[in-house]
């Protein structure tokens, strides 16, 4: 093996042991950084350690035909082998400036998330990353009081989170990271308000809550039992849950006028005097 590739192999190895030991990365995230690195060093011939902004000009081109989840991945695996390397006295700048910076798409799982599975905006915005599994149609979360509860998740909401997962850095928390720990329910009502906006919905009308609304309202008329949506909503008394009854009453009246049989008679008689 070429001396330089050995001395590759070296920083990697340093570099995993670091963030394994300082910072407790898992370790399929540990495994993940190897791929990306070893990956890169092949391509620039061994040299990723002493590699310069024009050498890094490669990897782009090296990259084209992937998904721009997975250039961001490696991009952010690179940046911080760089940045340890830096920090570490190994070399003298950071040439990462010079990797592509992929357009993320954000916003869209928070929506999913809140719609389909009317999860309470704190609960969303402290998902961990790995909450939402892909082959998993639930999660299990500490919600309001500390109490456990199963939520199920639907179908598209974890394909959503699956393709979002790949913009979110394997060492994250967080589904939903901020440089502090998580993104704030506040800038979640933001996010949430801004999509409305975007969709020619008026945005004063949308929120997190109502979105949650929006689930238990739907399952409820969809013919979902009240003790179910009241396990999935995470309220305490039942007597929460059957607000959504209410809600949808005035639904149940127009149905009776319109389909019973008695609301036929007398020219609508019964449609008057409700």
């Amino acid at each position: 093996m070429p001396h330089s590739a050995t001395r590759d192999d070296d920083l990697i190895e340093r570099f995993l042991e670091m963030m394994a030991a300082e910072r407790g990365v898992a370790s399929n995230t540990l495994q993940a950084y190897r791929s990306d690195l070893c990956a890169a060093s092949a391509l620039l011939s061994g040299k990723l350690g002493s590699a310069g902004p024009d050498d890094l000009s490669v990897l782009p081109r090296a990259w084209a035909a992937l998904a721009n989840a997975s250039v961001a991945r490696k991009t952010s695996a690179l940046r911080r082998f760089y940045g340890f390397l830096e920090e570490e006295g190994l070399r003298a700048d950071d040439p990462s400036s010079a990797l592509p910076k992929p357009t993320q798409q954000r916003g869209l799982p928070k929506i999913e998330l809140l719609y389909g599975s009317g999860l309470r905006a704190t609960e969303l915005v402290s998902l961990p990353r790995a909450a939402v599994v892909p082959d998993t149609p639930y999660v299990i979360l500490t919600g309001k009081g500390d109490k456990e509860r199963l939520v199920p998740i639907s179908d598209r909401a974890r394909r959503a989170v699956s393709d979002w997962r790949e913009h979110v850095s394997p060492s994250s928390r967080f589904l939903f990271p901020s440089r502090s720990g998580h993104i704030s329910r506040i800038r979640l009502f933001q996010i949430v308000r801004t999509l409305a906006a975007a969709a020619g919905l008026d945005p004063a009308k949308v929120s997190p809550h109502v979105l949650r609304h929006a689930f238990a309202t739907h399952l409820l008329a969809g013919g979902a039992n009240l003790r179910a949506l009241q396990a999935m909503l995470g309220h305490a008394d039942i007597a929460t849950t059957q607000i959504y009854t209410h809600l949808d009453s005035s639904k149940l009246v127009a149905m009776v006028n319109l389909r019973h049989p008695l609301a036929q008679l007398n020219g609508g008689q019964l449609q008057r005097s409700d």
